[in-house]
């Protein structure tokens, strides 16, 4: 069922044609979000945002607008740059802009970074082909692997998993850099043996590696993935459910973090209000545009995996529903 919205989704967002030049994100009646790739939750969030903004916009005069993009690095360097005014990232990553650390150092601390609300919780993800015989992290060396395109969550994440076990690109045969949308047919065409994401489940990308190959989720656990819990907040234990893929029945265990909306201090107050309403005044149609949507809940929405100060037109909208 989820699929065919999905696709509903997408395709509105390409009958529209509507792009906006970054001149135009001066203006604080557009939204631009920058999401991720289109097999990807993150764009099924920016385009549901859209969804509901766009649907008022005769009333407030704002249009919303979420193109494919990168993924959450990408996204924060957009905000920085004027390309977004709004992106989808993982908290770690609104934590580390913030604080100016990796993948952020050279940028510096982004201290205008803000806090919309966080969405659906997410999972770092590693699906091996069954016939590589991949059963755990360790495994995994002298496999082909796609550590994922530079800018994209799962790249991040692999690369601080990596750093805690000493590893670089070389104990991979293959490092490859696809984009989200191209791993699954990857996989199945025997080009790599592994594919990763930092993604909500269920995905439809995963869904289709599963089904075209015989593949299976590795346990992301270890004394390596233990320090990385102990020393960053920002990541806690987390599982992949069973019974979702093909060939997976059992949970699969990992760590995780939230998405979540962010924004700039710079982003009118009026603006960032209007989207924060769009989506809490039809929470419930929003959950039902996606299952990882399913079980978002406000008061958790508002706190949880919030890294960054919330933005002031959040908190005014917050104040009113008497949240705060």
């Amino acid at each position: 069922m989820y699929k065919n919205k999905t696709l509903a989704l997408v395709l509105s967002a390409a009958l529209t044609g509507i792009t906006w030049a970054g001149s135009a994100l001066a203006d604080d009646r557009y939204v631009t979000i920058g999401t991720g790739g289109q097999t990807g939750v993150y764009y099924v969030a920016g385009q549901s945002i859209c969804r509901f903004v766009n649907r008022d916009s005769k009333t407030h005069g704002v249009r919303c607008n979420a193109p494919s993009s990168g993924g959450g690095v990408a996204n924060v360097n957009g905000i920085r740059s004027g390309e977004f005014n709004f992106g989808v990232m993982q908290s770690d990553h609104q934590y580390k802009a913030m604080e100016g650390l990796a993948p952020f150092a050279a940028e510096g601390k982004m201290d205008d970074i803000r806090a919309l609300f966080s969405l659906q919780s997410e999972v770092f993800t590693v699906l091996a082909r069954k016939d590589a015989k991949i059963t755990d992290l360790d495994s995994m060396k002298n496999k082909r692997v796609n550590i994922g395109n530079p800018g994209s969550g799962q790249r991040n994440t692999l690369e601080e998993i990596m750093e805690k076990k000493g590893w670089d690109k070389s104990v991979f045969s293959l490092a490859a850099e696809l984009k989200p949308a191209e791993q699954a047919s990857a996989l199945n065409d025997n080009n790599i043996d592994v594919m990763t994401y930092f993604v909500g489940h269920p995905n439809g990308s995963l869904q289709e590696a599963t089904t075209t190959v015989d593949a299976v989720f590795v346990p992301i656990t270890g004394a390596a993935i233990d320090a990385l819990l102990a020393e960053k907040s920002y990541y806690t234990k987390a599982e992949i459910p069973g019974g979702l893929y093909k060939g997976n029945d059992k949970p699969t265990p990992s760590i995780g973090g939230k998405a979540v909306l962010s924004t700039s201090a710079k982003v009118s107050p009026d603006l960032v209000y209007q989207v924060v309403k769009s989506v809490f005044d039809n929470l419930d149609r929003f959950k039902k545009l996606h299952p990882a949507f399913a079980d978002l809940k406000e008061q958790d929405m508002i706190k949880a995996g919030l890294s960054a100060p919330l933005h002031e037109g959040a908190i005014r909208y917050y104040k009113e529903r008497g949240w705060m």
